[in-house]
């Protein structure tokens, strides 16, 4: 009988026991049954001796690197004369190059602003808890809307003369678009089939991010022109 069993409670640390565990049910909850986890480990030696490994090699490898080659230092700094481009640091060249096509309020304070908020906000909503795909079956008012606003934004894009933020939006819409139509034969056709749109989304923003701080790095010159980095 299951009331001639006895539990007792302890505190442990041994990760490798598996003890008998008593769960409690409410009326707002639901069980959560899950397999067989697997074999476990303490986070003391195993995990920190792993990454004090890998810490040190990472060291030795920079130091390596440090006396092969020279940091990419320019002159000593003077006031007086304003190098041409003044460009940021690598990590701001995106923004800065947008501060080329939209108004400084636009690219300086809207765009990262909304970009912050959506990071905060978009968790706390079950936005496709399930990773469902973005064309499930009669999506056909779906694709309509997504072609509608893809075509809105290249647009819109196209009136600023945006094209370093034109080229990755087609590069990631036209092939999402594309899947639409595909059907499950090929391994591509099923990868693409298969993505949810938060997928797509984080794609788009990290090829926007991307092309922007390459362009802004080795494209800019004096005057934020276009300029070939190999002439």
């Amino acid at each position: 009988m299951a009331s001639d069993i006895k539990y007792e409670a302890e505190i442990a640390s041994n990760a490798l026991k598996n003890p008998q565990r008593v769960v409690f049910i409410t009326p707002k909850t639901s069980a959560n049954v899950r397999g067989d986890g697997g074999k476990r480990v303490m986070t003391y030696p195993h995990l920190i001796l792993r990454e004090a490994i890998v810490f040190q090699v990472v060291t030795i490898a920079l130091v390596v690197l440090a006396l092969v080659w020279d940091a990419p230092l320019e002159q000593t700094a003077n006031p007086l004369v304003t190098p041409n481009p003044a460009k940021a640091p690598w990590y701001f060249l995106g923004l800065q190059e947008l501060l080329h096509y939209f108004p400084p309020v636009v690219a300086g304070i809207i765009i990262p602003t909304l970009v912050v908020l959506a990071l905060v906000v978009i968790p706390y909503f079950g936005v496709n808890i399930k990773g469902e795909p973005l064309w499930p079956a009669g999506s056909r008012n779906r694709f309509i809307a997504v072609a509608a606003a893809l075509l809105v934004m290249v647009a819109m894009l196209g009136i600023f003369e945006a094209w370093t933020v034109i080229a990755p939006t087609l590069v990631v819409g036209i092939p999402a678009l594309a899947a639409y139509f595909l059907t499950d034969g090929s391994p591509a056709a099923r990868f693409l089939r298969s993505r949810p749109a938060s997928w797509w989304i984080m794609s788009w923003f990290i090829a926007v991010a991307v092309t922007l701080t390459v362009v802004g790095t080795f494209f800019r010159g004096p005057g934020w022109s276009w300029v070939m980095p190999w002439r």
